[in-house]
């Protein structure tokens, strides 16, 4: 299963650290959740996509093998969250939103389909 911790250096921008992980876990609700948590200055920002209802056009993984740390829509749009270029395109869309925690701010957790559709467009998902 998709639960690779070990965390990984994203610079964006002008020279700014991140670190990252990927991770796929089914939720207390039993629903499958792909995650990317990213920490910059001790601060914690999380991505989280839930899996969909079967008609709501959002699938993750859910667990299984196939396209393992991908999530996609019924547009054919697909975004492989253990690519630096998905990493980078998501904190940047966040950015650019006003939705980054500044130094010594309290853990942000933010829904990634809000930010899906304009990361796809950045990275021709």
């Amino acid at each position: 299963m998709g639960n690779d911790r070990r965390q990984r250096r994203l610079v964006v921008g002008e020279g700014t650290l991140w670190l990252w992980s990927h991770r796929q876990k089914r939720g207390r609700d039993g629903v499958w959740r792909d995650a990317l948590t990213l920490y910059r200055d001790g601060v914690r920002m999380r991505f989280v996509f839930r899996a969909g209802a079967p008609d709501s056009g959002r699938w993750t993984t859910e667990g299984g093998l196939w396209y393992e740390g991908c999530v996609g829509d019924d547009r054919g749009n697909l975004l492989n969250l253990r690519e630096p270029g998905a990493v980078r395109a998501l904190v940047e869309a966040a950015g650019r939103r006003g939705l980054l925690p500044g130094p010594g701010g309290r853990p942000v957790e933010l829904d990634g389909w809000e930010l899906f559709p304009a990361v796809v467009a950045a990275t021709d998902g």
